[in-house]
């Protein structure tokens, strides 16, 4: 089976079988490419049933050689691993060539975060007299209050809203629902964009579900957010590197800071891995401390010295 074949049959094990999104598809894609690639023209390799764990670790020394960062280092070979562990899945090899590469130590970056003061002149900064100013504040507000991915939030559908229960569904990554609860500011925000701007859009029918809407009735796209958050941000002032990520940052910081369970954020986030939640609690060291005071048994120091 020659690398077309195989890279086509593995794009589909991704989206069918994983349920992946497009762009994690097209990363693992990508990456899988690069190889093949290098596979044929340095070795005449023409299928990846010949390719051998010496091959493999040739390919990476050639990103390292050529100023790959140490994390680009680290996914490619996260996708490598992946591709070569369908194969053996699918029965394609018998053993995986990649098993034994050596990803790169790389740290951990701490994300930016905005305090509530911040988000709160981000809101702020919203030109309110301007007929998008209140679906702009909801955005802010839905974004920080509900911790959502910025694909999340223009899909977002009124019929997942339930104002009553205060409860919004959202559909995340691999088509995975999760619960989030509604806050009284994001209710607040919602219903005055609903009363304002949305209620006075001419929205084609196909649209009429969408919450998040452009003058023309269409759903917002990425980019439009984003360019949303970065004007807000200037014009309130802020100094730091942000985009609607940010706060969902925050909104899993300042949970954490306030004491919530871990296993909660993490379900609220949508990760597969309590260790991605983990993140946050490097944030605040006192939450660690706070920890080990409550739950070791050995923890008999005096949890109110620094």
């Amino acid at each position: 089976m020659d690398w077309k074949t195989s890279i086509e049959n593995y794009k589909s094990f991704l989206i069918l079988e994983r349920a992946l999104s497009a762009n994690s598809v097209d990363a693992y894609l990508n990456d899988v490419n690069k190889l093949a690639s290098f596979c044929k023209e340095q070795y005449e390799i023409d299928s990846p049933t010949d390719a051998t764990p010496d091959n493999l670790s040739e390919f990476i020394s050639y990103l390292i050689d050529n100023g790959v960062t140490s994390r680009t280092q680290a996914r490619t070979i996260s996708s490598i691993r992946s591709f070569f562990k369908y194969l053996v899945f699918d029965g394609v090899i018998s053993g995986n060539p990649a098993k034994m590469l050596e990803a790169p130590k790389i740290g951990r970056k701490l994300p930016n975060i905005l305090t509530a003061d911040e988000v709160d002149a981000i809101e702020n900064a919203v030109e309110m007299f301007k007929p998008e100013g209140q679906r702009n504040r909801a955005i802010v507000e839905m974004l920080y209050s509900c911790g959502l991915r910025v694909s999340e939030l223009i899909e977002l559908k009124l019929s997942n809203i339930n104002f009553r229960t205060s409860i919004v569904k959202i559909d995340g990554k691999g088509n995975k629902e999760r619960m989030i609860p509604l806050s009284k500011s994001a209710k607040t925000e919602l219903k005055n964009y609903f009363k304002s701007y949305r209620g006075y859009l001419d929205i084609p029918a196909e649209n009429e579900d969408y919450v998040f809407l452009n003058k023309l009735g269409k759903p917002l796209s990425r980019v439009m957010v984003f360019n949303i958050i970065k004007q807000l941000a200037q014009k309130a002032g802020i100094k730091k590197k942000i985009s609607p990520h940010t706060f969902r940052h925050s909104f899993a910081s300042a949970l954490v800071q306030g004491g919530a369970d871990l296993r909660a954020v993490q379900d609220m986030l949508g990760h597969e891995s309590i260790l991605t939640t983990e993140i946050y609690t490097h944030l605040d060291n006192h939450y660690l401390k706070d920890t080990v005071y409550k739950f070791h048994p050995r923890a008999n120091v005096d949890s109110t010295k620094e």
